[in-house]
């Protein structure tokens, strides 16, 4: 169930798409020096935006692998890219799990279909990348694990890597991952975030309302409160999308009422749940696709 309730770095492996092995060193070798980069408060610090990679054609097609994450404590972080055949480098989604969830949850809720009906009808074509996240709630723990880290010192670099254009990026998550879209737009900045979409997002208004297990206590709570984060936030677009029957629907319309500036989404019948979640997907990734060609 997504959610909550109220070493050495490895070749990304089992790809659907032919690299041959001068790639695979060459992206090797990437992500490890990304992976000892030098720990940072703010993952906004660590990278600036490179600029836009020369155009192409990029078929489409599908792309799984994995490596090993330094900032996750070495733990084998997998992750798949979907895209659609385009011409030029794509810019990419990042789309970040709940509890319990991993890299594949996006597709299972049917980002494919959703982003190859959203190109269809006239979106510009962009790419959604699903990666392992663990349950840390993507921000750094005391146990070491960094998952926001990972996302921005680790995937970030391998997408450009590949081609992609990551000098603006889209966030989508769902849940924990909704508080960790949030949580991370809010460090890189509008600089360097087109949009944000957080579905059912992980919010607590105050550090003992907090599920077991979200922060390492009180003081960790208000390091990493996306309450105090409103200013930044707001300078994003941003779509929330939360169901009224949702445990986290008090505090999401709480945060809502604090931005600046009115979000796209809102409120409708549904629970904290799969069949709300792909109920609202498709408007979500065409916000994010229009966003991003801006």
């Amino acid at each position: 169930m997504y959610g909550e309730s109220v070493g050495a770095t490895a070749l990304p492996s089992g790809t659907s798409e032919a690299m041959d092995r001068r790639q695979l060193l060459q992206l090797g070798a990437v992500a490890a020096v990304a992976a000892c980069a030098r720990p940072a408060d703010d993952a906004a610090a660590t990278f600036p935006a490179p600029p836009p990679p020369t155009r192409r054609v990029e078929p489409a097609g599908t792309i799984n692998g994995s490596f090993g994450s330094m900032a996750r404590g070495g733990a084998e972080t997998a992750w798949t890219l979907v895209r659609p055949e385009a011409e030029g480098p794509l810019r990419p989604v990042i789309a970040l799990h709940g509890k319990g969830g991993d890299h594949s949850m996006a597709f299972d809720l049917g980002a494919e279909d959703a982003l190859r009906r959203a190109v269809e009808s006239g979106v510009p074509p962009f790419a959604v990348v699903g990666v392992d996240g663990g349950d840390g709630y993507f921000h750094r723990r005391l146990s070491g694990e960094d998952a926001a880290k990972m996302v921005v010192d680790e995937l970030i670099p391998m997408l450009t890597f590949m081609g992609l254009d990551t000098s603006r990026l889209g966030l989508l998550g769902w849940s924990m991952g909704g508080y960790g879209a949030l949580l991370i737009g809010s460090q890189l900045g509008p600089g360097r975030v087109a949009a944000i979409a957080a579905v059912s997002p992980a919010l607590w208004t105050s550090a003992s309302e907090t599920a077991p297990g979200a922060f390492d206590g009180a003081a960790d709570y208000a390091a990493f409160d996306i309450f105090d984060r409103v200013d930044e936030l707001s300078a994003i677009p941003l779509q929330i999308d939360c169901g009224e029957s949702d445990p986290f629907y008090t505090a999401t319309v709480d945060f809502v009422g604090r931005l600046s500036r009115s979000p796209a989404g809102g409120f409708s019948p549904g629970g904290h749940d799969p069949t709300y979640w792909r109920r609202v997907l498709p408007a979500e990734i065409d916000f994010l696709g229009r966003q991003l060609a801006l």
